[in-house]
Order: structure tokens, then sequence, then C-alpha cells
């Protein structure tokens, strides 16, 4: 190691209120990937940096500190997140939420503590493990007790029968109407009906006939989210009419689908926390697609691309291109508008692709929006209109 990584080291042990000092010695360079650690490490240490002393008295339920700890896994090995997590938990209040299981019975469900517990899961002693999993189940109760009776009523709307299908069916030739429509081309002399549009009915109402992928970023950043849309899955995959997928990725892929039986043991499977890989979650998502007409995709990400960003706009093209209704939503959440990449999001709209954040009580809607394949711009200009 030279004098300047030893230098940059002890910069980031000491913390930002020595950056002046260790500039006059010509160690005090950071690069992106430091300033990012040093944040990370001043949130929990304290001291002079950025963030530094702004999460006292937010208690265990802060998005600051959620964020934070879900950016361990890329910066730091595994014995070093250990360290820190334990550490967090001493220093930042959640010695008592993680230790004390009656604290955990006497709190109000919160969408930010859940994502914090999960993404602390492993840290949670035995005696605490169970009231852990209770106080999520009580998050899940709650968020199915608001969504899922609108999700079930949105699909049903979606997939009847009576919608019509621009998808060519002999099965589904809807003759009334594409007779009626057609009155005007009548031929008198030759007695023969010559239809310019034919209507088929939209067929889907059997089982399995439309596919939902949901592709979940299980970065820290987006712990609401990836709650919301996985209560989503688990509700779309009770649905009978509806095939559904559930993936979550963060520099690896993690296929959820065969536990959407059981929220609380989706949820538990998703690891909060850690680096991004876009593209190569999205390549998985490309082999599930069956029928690209009669599939609509989810991927629930801020675009913080840390893997190839030109092949995921490529791959992005082809979904698009091949008839997938591809949808980006940038965080399901009820704290306002979200932090995001601007330049990969305006790569992404560019290609005709919506891309914009959503408050849960539109998920409904939304949903039903997208599997008629309507225009979603209502969405993107009134998602937060109201914060």
């Amino acid at each position: 190691m030279d004098e300047k990584q030893i230098l940059k080291r002890w910069r980031l042990i000491l913390g930002a209120e020595t950056q002046s000092q260790f500039e006059t010695l010509g160690g005090g360079g950071l690069s992106e990937e430091d300033i990012l650690m040093d944040s990370a490490l001043s949130q929990i240490y304290g001291g002079g940096g950025k963030g530094s002393g702004k999460l006292g008295g937010h208690g265990p339920s802060s998005p600051i500190l959620t964020k934070w700890l879900g950016d361990l896994r890329s910066l730091f090995s595994p014995m070093e997140i250990k360290v820190i997590q334990k550490d967090a938990i001493e220093r930042k209040g959640l010695k008592q939420l993680l230790f004390e299981p009656e604290m955990l019975n006497g709190l109000e469900p919160d969408v930010s503590t859940a994502s914090l517990l999960l993404m602390l899961k492993d840290q949670i002693p035995e005696k605490s493990k169970n009231n852990a999993r209770e106080y999520i189940r009580r998050i899940v109760e709650d968020i199915n007790r608001r969504l899922s009776d609108d999700i079930r009523r949105s699909v049903t709307a979606a997939l009847n029968r009576r919608e019509h299908s621009p998808i060519p069916s002999a099965a589904a030739l809807d003759y009334k109407m594409t007779i009626r429509r057609n009155l005007k081309n009548y031929d008198e002399k030759r007695k023969v009906l010559l239809p310019e549009k034919f209507y088929f009915y939209e067929r889907s109402a059997k089982a399995g006939a439309r596919t939902v992928i949901l592709d979940i970023d299980q970065s820290g950043s987006m712990g609401e989210s990836a709650i919301y849309s996985s209560i989503m899955g688990c509700i779309l995959a009770s649905i009978s009419s509806v095939r559904t997928h559930i993936i979550a990725f963060d520099t690896e892929i993690h296929d959820l689908t065969e536990l959407c039986s059981d929220p609380v043991d989706l949820l538990y499977g998703i690891q909060l926390g850690g680096g991004t890989d876009i593209n190569k979650s999205v390549a998985y998502c490309q082999e599930l697609v069956a029928e690209p007409e009669k599939t609509t995709m989810f991927i629930v990400t801020d675009l913080y691309e840390g893997g190839n960003r030109a092949q995921l706009i490529r791959r992005l093209d082809e979904l698009k291109s091949s008839g997938v209704n591809v949808i980006i939503l940038l965080a399901i959440s009820d704290s306002g508008k979200p932090c995001f990449d601007t330049g990969l999001a305006e790569k992404a709209a560019s290609l005709e692709i919506p891309c914009f954040a959503s408050p849960p009580e539109k998920l409904p809607e939304l949903l039903e929006a997208a599997l008629k394949r309507r225009s979603l711009k209502v969405f993107e200009e009134t998602a937060y209109e109201k914060k």
C-alpha cells in the first residue's frame, strides 16, 4: 500500500473534519466511491462528514439510515458489514428495537421500519425473531387490507371478456360488432358484407392468459418499494387469469416466484441492500417472456445502474419492440418524490417506456391501465401532485 492509500484510509477513519489537514499532506483526494463510503460511515460514527448528526432523534424508521445501511453491501466486505451494523444498532437507537421484543409489539405498522428490520434480519437475536416476523406480518395485512380488493377488481376489469383486443383470433371474433361497424361497406349488388376492420374479444379471462413480471431492485434505497411491489405480486399470483413472476436483484438474480403463497416468506427472501445490476436482471426476465403482446413488465428501480448501462438500454428497446409492455417504477412509496438517475430515466423515456414514481394507493388503477395497455401519461403527470 503506497503513502496516498494509507493517507486515504486514515482520512476515512478520522472523518471529513480532517479533510483540510490531509489535503496539506497530499492525501485528501477521494474517489466517488470513497465519498459514498465516507458518508455511510459518518451516518453511523458521527463526525463532521456529510449527514453527520442528522439522524439523531429520527428513531429506527429513518429513511436516511435505511438507505445508508443498504449501501453497506456495495461498499464493504461481509466481515466489515457485521461490525458496522453492530455499531449502528448500538449507536443509533436500534438496540431496543431489535433486542427487546416488547418494543416491536408496541409499534404501529410502518413500512420504513419494516424495511429496516428486513435489512437487519440477520442481526436480530433469536428471542426477537418471532416478534419481528409478526411485526412484518402486520404490515403485510395492513397493505393487503388497503390494496387487495382494489387490485383484484382492477385485474378483473382489465381482463373482462367484453373488452376488445387488437390480437386477431378466429375463436374470439365479435360478430355483432364487426357486422354493425361495417354495415356501411355492404355491397348491394353482390349482397356481401366487405368488412374493413374485424373486432375481437379479449380472451384473457382463461387461466394464465396474461403475464406480469415484477423485477424488483433490492438495493437499500428501495426498501419501501420492495415491500409494496412484493405484496402486489403475491396478490396477482393468487389470481388465476394472471401468470406472475417475481424477481429480486442486486448484483445477483433471485427468482422468488415460488414464495408467492406467503408474502412474509417472500419478503424474507429479499436481501435489502447492496449493489445494482439492472441489465443482468432484465436479461433474466427476457427469458421469461413467451408471448410479448400479452406480457406486462414492471421494473421497480431507482435506475442507479452498476452494470452495463448501454446494454441495459438495448435490452429495454428489444423488449419494447417485441411487444412487451415495459413500465419503470422509480419508487412505490408514501415518502414523496424519489431520488433516481435522471440520465438513465430520460433514455428509457426516449424509448417510449413510461418512467415515474407512484404512491401505493395508485397501484390498482395503474395496474388496470397497464393491463389494458392504455396511456400512462396521467400517472406520470399526477402521481405526486398532492405532495
